[in-house]
């Protein structure tokens, strides 16, 4: 008794591409006879007798589509089978075949292409795969979509497939519906292929591709049980995955429909260029220029995609798929198409999933994008690296004009003390900021106006050597106003020379000092509240 496998091709899910196959594929291709075996189903159409591989090779005009048949192998784990798609359509399993006519197509390029080691895949998906679906689809008038076995969505109407004129519609074999076309279905490139496959968009595509990775997804595949402690599977499911998508936006699922804006060669290069020296890191941080190649790319790319499910109106604004409701003013960008927008003057490129607009230079700013104000929150203890003759309480109270809702209380051991209090700062690029500490009155917790605080700042931060360097505020003293939430500047125009961005180790900090002498306690408060640390990028 024979056992029947369903095979599935192809899939498109979210961004993943599931390819399914048996295990035992090797040994189920020993031999033309066992693909049939193994293929051969019960459920064949009505039609024709003849397989849809019978119709092609009937018809004199589809020699060369036949040619290409017979030589490309069907590909599996990215592994070429020793079983072609001729034999492929001559089983059991149903398609619909779109065959181009005779001198439609470049056939001594595709077949030279099979003979290399990555041009057959590439024959395969952007040319086999895209004239052949697994679905049964017949011409009837309708407008109707079916899915290739490249994952595209064939657009199938009165008389067309793809826009392309089918000549002969709806011959049916036993294995499928064959419809013979004027000339080759256009293939589309969905965005994450444009970006990868297209010349101009080469230092894209180079990054994103060393994300791509193949896993065995067991919990989705067909077993059938344990010989000799080892899990079989009759049908095994692969998943196509590319890790960086998952955090820059599914621009490969067929399913979705994004834009995404990205610059040419040399406007991604002279942008490259500009921003790299944001993410400067010191030579004791491991693997420092790989680090920087990452984050200034991600730097770049990540504000460029735009999933359209999440756009209330595309002429009043984008937002970038990093658009977060905490900040809701960052990654938005207003007026996209008018003059100074971010899409004004671009060029459309139709993918199969959006569209992607290609522009001349990067058309963002540093400010709008990756070089974003910081804060460090006063009450956040972990950030807290170093007291001295103080303890501290975390304080809450609602308020619009308090940083969540939240500060610091610094009480001083003594009506003495000169206390001192250092924060970490997480994050700073190795850009330009003006440095804040926000100190709010002693009335938000309804005492009374009490007197002004005094204090000094020190700023701490590594070099490109890795060696701790200190910056003392050019030693001015700090005076508060007790009667408003006050933004104290301590340092304008401070250059980081280095990055500390998705650091775990303690790189840059503020420190505070009470610098009241004790002939000033009658003028000066030693007890403060402090909201924040805040960093703003400096504009020249």
């Amino acid at each position: 008794m024979k056992t029947y496998i369903n095979n599935k091709m192809r899939k498109w899910k979210k961004g993943f591409s599931l390819i399914i196959y048996p295990l035992t594929f090797s040994v189920a291709l020993a031999s033309c006879s066992d693909w049939s075996d193994h293929y051969n189903g019960t459920d064949e159409l009505e039609g024709g007798g003849q397989t849809l591989w019978n119709e092609l090779q009937s018809n004199p005009q589809l020699s060369d589509f036949c040619e290409v048949l017979s030589n490309t192998m069907v590909f599996r784990h990215h592994k070429k089978t020793p079983v072609s798609y001729a034999q492929m359509l001559n089983g059991g399993q149903s398609f619909t075949v779109v065959a181009p006519l005779n001198g439609t197509f470049d056939k001594s390029a595709l077949l030279q292409l099979v003979q290399t080691n990555q041009g057959d895949s590439v024959v395969e998906k952007s040319f086999i795969h895209n004239h052949l679906s697994r679905t049964t689809t017949s011409l009837n008038g309708e407008k109707q979509s079916m899915l290739l076995l490249n994952g595209k969505h064939a657009v199938v109407e009165a008389g067309k497939i793809e826009g392309v004129d089918i000549a002969t519609p709806n011959i049916h074999a036993s294995n499928g519906i064959l419809h013979i076309a004027n000339t080759r279905l256009p293939y589309r490139y969905n965005l994450y292929e444009a970006l990868c496959d297209i010349q101009e968009f080469s230092n894209i595509g180079s990054f994103l591709r060393q994300y791509e990775e193949d896993y065995f997804d067991a919990e989705n595949s067909v077993s059938s049980g344990i010989i000799e402690g080892v899990p079989v599977y009759v049908d095994s499911v692969v998943v196509e995955r590319n890790r960086m998508l998952e955090q820059i936006g599914l621009i490969n699922a067929e399913d979705s429909v994004y834009w995404v804006v990205a610059p040419s060669t040399q406007g991604w290069q002279t942008a490259w260029d500009m921003v790299k020296d944001y993410f400067v890191y010191d030579e004791k941080v491991l693997r420092r220029d790989s680090l920087q190649q990452f984050w200034t790319t991600r730097a770049l790319l990540d504000d460029g995609i735009y999933n359209l499910t999440d756009q209330k109106s595309t002429k009043d604004s984008l937002i970038s798929v990093q658009y977060n409701r905490r900040r809701p003013n960052w990654h938005v960008f207003y007026k996209p198409f008018e003059p100074n927008g971010i899409l004004n003057g671009a060029e459309v490129v139709e993918c199969s999933n959006g569209i992607l607009y290609k522009t001349s230079v990067w058309p963002f700013t540093p400010e709008q994008t990756f070089f974003r104000e910081l804060w460090t929150e006063g009450e956040d203890e972990s950030h807290i690296t170093a007291e001295n003759l103080c303890s501290h309480v975390r304080m809450s109270v609602a308020a619009d004009s308090i940083s969540e809702n939240s500060f610091l209380d610094v009480i001083p051991s003594s009506t003495t003390a000169q206390w001192s209090m250092t924060f970490k700062i997480d994050n700073n690029l190795s850009g330009t900021y003006d440095i804040a500490v926000v100190v709010l009155p002693q009335t938000v917790t309804g005492k009374k106006a009490a007197n002004p605080n005094k204090f000094k700042a020190t700023i701490n931060y590594i070099d490109t050597n890795g060696g701790k360097k200190s910056f003392n505020c050019n030693n001015k003293q700090f005076e508060t106003n007790p009667e408003k939430v006050d933004t104290v500047w301590v340092a304008e125009g401070f250059k980081f020379p280095t990055c500390n961005y998705a650091q775990e180790a303690i790189k840059s900090e503020l420190k505070i000092d009470c610098s009241i002498t004790s002939r000033e306690n009658l003028k000066f408060a030693r007890e403060m509240y402090i909201d924040c640390i805040y960093l703003r990028p400096h504009r020249e």
